[in-house]
């Protein structure tokens, strides 16, 4: 049972998480495991392990609904509150101090020259992810032709709600009604493309816009935080056309380099566009979502997790979530690699990735070393 008297140790433990926990989702929750069930026996392994699939059942960064769970489980509001709000604030600090630096020496030959061998290597983090996730999700061939339909369907400008919401409805149906087998499935999602995309004209800039468009991403992603980025191109690079495809990659390296959730990359982008007040508002936005998921979610959860229908719907977002993280790689890697020093570079450090395991952000800093090397032989 919760104890109310608890939040201030909850705050100061992830407020230090927020600090320290580099690695990305997995990472995180790892960390919190070792904290919160192996040091201070706040709850058992099963008990933990119900949260994490419970975090996997709601759309959202998924380390920071661990914290906020977490919270709640040993402190009640009080709990939940200090949890989530300790997790998040110290890589939003820390990525609006670097957008500052970013924007005032951004443009600088240096800081190009930086840049130049980071993008690389982030193109080479994505693609790791990308293959870490597909072994786990592609599990059989329509969940791969979802994957694939879902690709396709992004360059196509479908929107990418719809083509979440299709995936989910797909193989919904497809473990649910095998009756259904004189019209497969799958085609639904392969006639895609056929629907209207949305406009790709540019929009002229508003504050609640883009506080909206934040909130409606962190209300409806799935999958891992690097699909994050297939909703910010979507949205902000090819829908309204306030930022562009160098500045998201960016804003990944940004997210890369800072500890705790990889979704402050939205108060990065919020401070290119509005400034400390975008940066607060575009925080705000991605990270509501996930207080108001899970302080609803707690009742439903046991029938969710029982339903063979929210699960096979499940798979079938995280199959359109990985098709949409790819086509956002390939966009990516156009603009980043556009040499042959910056093409070695992504090998060398996917491999060094795959093989090794190097964490990402030392990988990150090789690349910045590139870069200035790079610079002094040319």
């Amino acid at each position: 049972m919760p104890n109310d008297r608890h939040w201030l140790d909850v705050g100061r433990l992830f407020l230090r998480l927020g600090l320290t926990s580099f690695g990305g989702p997995a990472a995180h929750t790892a960390i919190m495991h070792d904290e919160v069930v192996t040091r201070r026996r706040w709850l058992s392994d099963a008990e933990f392990l119900d949260l994490v699939a419970a975090t996997n059942l709601l759309p959202g960064p998924n380390s920071t609904e661990m914290a906020i769970h977490l919270g709640r489980r040993r402190a009640g509001w009080p709990g939940f509150f200090a949890a989530g709000f300790g997790f998040i604030l110290p890589a939003t600090l820390i990525v609006l101090v670097l957008s500052i630096v970013y924007v005032r020496v951004g443009t600088t030959p240096q800081a190009g020259w930086l840049l130049y061998g980071v993008k690389p290597v982030v193109i080479a983090i994505l693609v790791q992810a990308l293959f870490k996730l597909g072994q786990k999700a592609i599990r059989n061939a329509l969940i791969l032709v979802v994957s694939l339909a879902a690709l396709g369907a992004y360059f196509t400008q479908v929107n990418e709600i719809l083509i979440l919401l299709l995936g989910g409805a797909v193989l919904m149906l497809a473990a649910n009604l095998r009756r259904l087998s004189a019209a497969p499935p799958a085609s639904l999602l392969l006639w895609l493309p056929a629907l209207a995309p949305w406009s790709a004209a540019a929009v002229p800039f508003s504050l609640p816009l883009m506080f909206f468009t934040f909130l409606k991403i962190g209300a409806v992603l799935y999958g891992s935080g690097y699909v994050l980025f297939a909703f910010l191109s979507a949205d902000f690079v090819n829908r309204l056309g306030w930022i562009t495809q160098q500045q998201l990659v960016d804003a990944i390296a940004i997210g890369q380099v800072t500890p705790g959730p990889l979704f402050t990359s939205a108060t990065f982008i919020g401070y290119l566009l509005a400034g400390t007040p975008g940066a607060l508002l575009a925080t705000i936005g991605m990270f509501l979502p996930s207080f108001v998921f899970v302080a609803l979610a707690g009742p439903l959860l046991p029938r969710l997790q029982a339903s063979p229908w929210t699960r096979s719907f499940l798979d079938g977002v995280v199959a359109a979530s990985l098709g949409l993280m790819a086509a956002v790689t390939l966009e990516l890697g156009r603009a980043a690699l556009i040499d042959p020093a910056t093409i070695v570079t992504a090998a060398a450090a996917l491999f060094l990735l795959l093989r090794y395991k190097v964490n990402s952000t030392w990988m990150i800093a090789g690349g910045a070393v590139v870069g200035v090397l790079v610079q002094a032989l040319r």
